[in-house]
């Protein structure tokens, strides 16, 4: 497929500012919101504030978003390789500081949805959680800088030299290599892989039913305890995803079908968000029904996560590249 190698660096220019300037952001009001003295103490519950709720959810939708910014790097890694103008030290030496800052990013968004989770459960997120999300956030922050400091110079052949002391860990090429040395490591991921969609899938499908109209007899509160679960399910599909993506992206990248099932998570992933903290559906108590807007995030989680399945099964067998 020629759009996404052509179009790759276009589409990761304009993605990387997300995260770079999106994690400044949300770092800055989580920093502004946190009451030190509690929050230092391990043995004491944090109550949320508004600023604070802004913060968790900028840091669950960066970690999101650093999905599709990553596979752009790639696509754009493979659209700029073997140019004359390009240095391909300098474009390992980005992957590598690329692969760190979506990996702290990630455990960011993470830890604050879990802290968005207990805040709408218990009121409160507890103290461990927000300081995992400060340490995580610090480090998304160097390695978001290191990392756009040094894909500056990728097309800049005069800043080459300058670049040249940026060199790379090389924890791409092991993590590629290791997968592709062992004949079990890529059926043990795929397997993996399907307990984690089975996960997440499962979770929204039943929560999406109840918000339906489906079993009104349990209410939603009850069902709410279900998206750890869910969650837990995408984060195994990300990490075994990723390493999929990293021992073979240059074939994931040419796949037709690809793209629209990133689309697609990231819209699912959005829309899971709705059923873990807005006040809409944990107001609604047994034999209730649910408000229509409910309804409709309802049928569009289970909607875009059925696409995501649909075409992560497709990949080998739609369109070019696969």
């Amino acid at each position: 497929m020629d759009f996404i190698p052509s179009s790759g660096p276009h589409l990761h220019i304009v993605l990387n500012h997300l995260p770079v300037y999106g994690t400044v952001i949300a770092l800055g009001l989580f920093l502004y919101s946190i009451n030190w003295r509690s929050w230092l103490s391990s043995n004491v519950e944090v109550k949320s504030t508004d600023i604070e709720q802004v913060s968790l959810v900028l840091f669950v939708l960066l970690g999101i978003l650093s999905i599709p910014t990553y596979i752009t790097g790639a696509a754009a890694r493979w659209a700029y390789q073997g140019r004359n103008d390009t240095s391909m030290d300098v474009i390992l030496a980005h992957q590598d500081a690329a692969l760190m800052a979506f990996l702290f990013l990630g455990l960011a968004g993470c830890v604050a949805w879990l802290a968005l989770w207990q805040k709408r459960r218990f009121s409160r997120a507890h103290s461990w959680s927000l300081q995992a999300i400060l340490g995580f956030s610090v480090l998304s922050v160097f390695y978001l800088f290191k990392t756009g400091s040094v894909g500056g110079t990728i097309v800049r052949p005069g800043l080459h030299d300058a670049a040249g002391a940026a060199q790379g860990s090389g924890i791409v090429e092991f993590v590629e290599s290791t997968i592709q040395s062992f004949i079990w490591a890529w059926p043990s991921m795929e397997a993996a892989h399907f307990i984690g969609m089975a996960l997440v899938f499962g979770a929204v499908t039943v929560i999406g039913l109840r918000v339906l109209g489906v079993a009104k007899s349990v209410p939603f509160s009850a069902m709410h305890r279900l998206l750890p679960l869910g969650a837990a399910g995408l984060l195994i599909n990300v990490i075994t995803g990723v390493f999929f993506f990293i021992a073979d992206s240059g074939r994931y990248v040419a796949m037709d079908g690809f793209p629209p099932k990133i689309i697609w998570l990231v819209i699912g992933a959005i829309a899971i968000l709705y059923f873990t903290i807005f006040d809409e559906m944990w107001k609604v108590k047994s034999g209730e029904d649910a408000p229509l807007i409910s309804k409709v995030m309802a049928v569009l989680v289970i909607l875009s996560w059925g696409c995501v399945l649909v075409f992560g099964r497709l990949l080998p067998y739609y369109g070019d590249g696969g």
